[in-house]
């Protein structure tokens, strides 16, 4: 359990709870979404003289003494282990990685071992613990997905990285292999993404009230005999928002078993080819490219 005992001082007085505890958590560098917080709010968690406050709303008020009560967030209890990937850059604060296919990027619950993580772990050692239960991930790959994902070696550097991700800020390009032959050489696909009505492990493009905005712009390079080679760029990163989205559009990812019938190629056919962003500390563009895989490569040789 960690308690913080906080003196509310003249320039905080009059501010909404819920608002005066994010800056209050950010200034301590730990990561809570504000819906984290009202949670907190409204479990009872926060207290004034010994009364309970379970209403974001509240107003603070100069010389008030708030506690707050938050159980430890569970540690990794992943391990090193030695498991090969490319380095395309690092330094005390990140590192750009090239993730296999096939590798699961963080441990579950009953899954501690075979990890990018524990990877990670072996490479670096020291990771940012903003999320101990998946230090250093600031982002994510499905397992099928290879290519490039940037890691947090310092607790800045994750906050920082997780704030361009969430200002849409960090450029990302993938290359996918998909079935058919597409019909525009660019396009924009704008569909809301939620949890498939009855496949529940499953995403699907859905309209009610519980579906997220998604927004993906393709470009098409090639079209071969029965599929075409396409860019893809994510301005938003809803789970499996790719393989959904082409789905959705009747050109499925070639390899993807959960969103296509075609496994014609020997894995899910995505690649994350580059990022850019700002870097936490020397605030300077930083752009990072890596190759297209064999396995595309032979594919294409062959249409």
């Amino acid at each position: 359990m960690r308690e913080y005992d906080i003196k509310i001082t003249q320039p905080d007085s009059g501010k909404r709870l819920d608002l005066f505890l994010a800056d209050f958590f950010k200034k301590e560098h730990v990561a809570l979404s504000r819906t984290a917080i009202q949670k907190l709010i409204l479990n009872g968690k926060v207290s004034l003289k010994g009364s309970l406050i379970t209403s974001p709303h509240y107003k603070v008020r100069l010389t008030e003494g708030l506690r707050i009560e938050m159980e430890d967030k569970a540690s990794s209890k992943a391990s090193p282990e030695e498991i090969p990937f490319d380095i395309i850059y690092e330094d005390e604060d990140l590192a750009v990685i090239n993730k296999p296919a096939g590798l699961v990027v963080h441990p579950a619950p009953g899954n501690y071992e075979h990890t990018l993580v524990n990877a990670l772990l072996f490479s670096f050692g020291r990771l940012s613990d903003i999320n101990p239960g998946r230090p250093g991930i600031v982002h994510r790959l499905d397992k099928g997905t290879s290519g490039l994902l940037v890691i947090a070696r310092s607790n800045l550097a994750h906050l920082d990285l997780a704030r361009q991700f969430a200002e849409h800020s960090i450029q990302r390009k993938y290359v996918a292999l998909v079935k058919g032959v597409m019909e525009f050489d660019e396009d924009i696909i704008e569909l809301p993404i939620g949890r498939h009505p009855r496949k529940r492990k499953n995403m699907s493009v859905v309209f009610n009230d519980k579906s997220k905005y998604a927004k993906t712009h393709y470009r098409t390079l090639k079209r071969l005999r029965g599929f075409s080679m396409v860019e893809l760029f994510p301005f938003t990163g809803r789970t499996h928002q790719l393989r959904v989205h082409l789905a959705f559009l009747g050109h499925p990812i070639l390899g993807d078993d959960k969103y296509g019938r075609d496994n014609t190629f020997i894995r899910l056919a995505l690649h994350a080819q580059s990022i850019g962003f700002m870097h936490p500390r020397r605030k300077e563009f930083m752009h990072f490219d890596s190759e297209l895989p064999i396995e595309f490569k032979e594919y294409l040789k062959e249409g």
